[in-house]
């Protein structure tokens, strides 16, 4: 792939699609959107609005960070705490198809509003092949797959989509990152699901438990983040495990169970387990079963992809 040749084509096309309208740009903290939000920056200018929606279900000071982290390069982020509609809509639902649609709905009329209040008509995201592919074969459903398997946004929603990256993989998006300019802590960053935590959260989601997978995820992340991994990650299981107890105590007493996840991939279609060392494997039990009530079991996921996604959910 010729990189410049691509920025220069797609800056063009983003410029045709939205003529002299404004558009809203949804940055989501990964490194695709944040990619779109500079490649449509360089196209709209001050046309494009970014807007970051803060889920309830971001890892630890996640819409902050990514206010600043743009701030330096020139572009704007409006964040916006909708929240309580994503844990109001997902309430009761377990299954993970289910949610994941449940977040894919609620995620598009949060936008769709936004879209409207803006007098904007397109939404600008940062829609990959990998997601186009899972989603259509029926592995998972990716939040922001619409028109490839027959949601009509406009129709739905009232906006249409503009998909710079819609053709590439991982690591050909990163690379469009770099010579557009983005800091290494962005286009180098490690992915990070569309419907945050709610995906790493194994049954109901509620703020209790996306906030103990949070810190889990935290201390995975500060442990392993040296190793440099395509991806690693913290998961937050449904059934709980029986507890060594107080031997005075009565029955049996259960605590959480939390997986982690750590993977090497150029392009998360397929994945390799990371050979983490056991004194380090040892120190992420330690803090989690002491930094996080009620977690007191902690387990090493070894399957690679296939036959395993790199998620849960």
């Amino acid at each position: 792939m010729d990189v410049n040749k691509f920025i220069e084509e797609q800056i063009k096309q983003i410029k045709e699609k939205v003529g002299n309208d404004v558009a809203i740009n949804a940055l989501s903290g990964g490194v695709d959107s944040s990619v779109v939000a500079l490649l449509a920056h360089k196209a709209l200018g001050d046309k494009v609005k970014n807007i970051f929606l803060n889920t309830g279900m971001m890892r630890e000071n996640e819409p902050e960070t990514m206010k600043q982290r743009f701030a330096e390069v020139g572009v704007n982020v409006e964040i916006k705490d909708v929240s309580d509609r994503f844990f109001n809509a997902l309430k009761g639902e377990e299954d993970g198809e289910n949610k994941r649609k449940i977040f894919r709905d609620t995620f598009y009329k949060v936008l769709g509003e936004a879209v409207k209040s803006s007098g904007a008509k397109c939404l600008l995201q940062g829609t990959i092949k990998p997601d186009v592919e899972e989603t259509k074969a029926g592995v998972k459903t990716q939040h922001n797959i619409l028109s490839q398997i027959g949601i009509d946004p406009e129709k739905e929603y009232g906006f249409k989509t503009v998909e710079p990256l819609i053709d590439l993989v991982k690591w050909e998006v990163r690379e469009v990152g770099k010579a557009l300019g983005l800091p290494q802590s962005r286009f180098n960053t490690m992915p990070f699901l569309g419907p945050g935590l709610m995906g790493r959260v194994i049954g109901e989601v509620t703020i209790e438990r996306v906030a103990i997978v949070r810190k889990a995820n935290n201390i995975v992340e500060e442990e392993l983040m040296p190793l440099k991994p395509f991806q690693c990650l913290a998961i937050l299981f449904k059934d709980m495990a029986t507890m060594k107890s107080d031997e005075n105590a009565k029955g049996r007493n259960y605590g959480n169970i939390i997986a982690v996840r750590c993977i090497e991939s150029k392009d998360a279609r397929t994945a390799e387990i990371t050979e983490i060392p056991y004194p380090i494997l040892k120190k992420i039990v330690q803090r989690i079963t002491t930094e996080i009530p009620g977690v007191i079991k902690v387990v090493y996921d070894i399957t690679p992809k296939p036959p395993s996604t790199i998620e849960y959910i």
